[in-house]
């Protein structure tokens, strides 16, 4: 069975941040095709949803896996869908962000 993958808005956010990174320390044809690539990576997760490391110590439900060792991908899967929390890169606090989020929500 086929998963959805949607983005939060804040891996959205992320991915345009990133996106803008890389453009103005490269060029912003270098940057579309790592976020590009991010993009697909996530994607793939609609057939095999459950690689990565379980992070229930930050949150319930929460996994973790990387891209190309300097960006880790944060996602939670259901049923049916995945959902990309956040992508975070080059050695950013994703534990701290992630463990902020729940909190700010109770």
């Amino acid at each position: 069975m086929k998963h959805r993958v949607v983005f939060s808005p804040e891996a959205e956010d992320q991915l345009l941040a990133l996106y803008r990174y890389i453009a103005a320390a490269a060029s912003p044809g270098i940057a579309e095709r790592y976020v590009n690539a991010i993009v697909s990576y996530c994607e793939t997760l609609d057939t095999f949803p459950l690689r990565g490391a379980k992070r229930d110590d930050i949150r319930p439900g929460l996994r973790i896996t990387n891209y190309k060792g300097r960006t880790v991908i944060s996602f939670a899967v259901a049923p049916e869908q995945v959902s990309i929390i956040g992508v975070f890169y080059g050695g950013q606090d994703y534990v701290t962000a992630l463990q902020d989020d729940i909190e700010g929500e109770g």
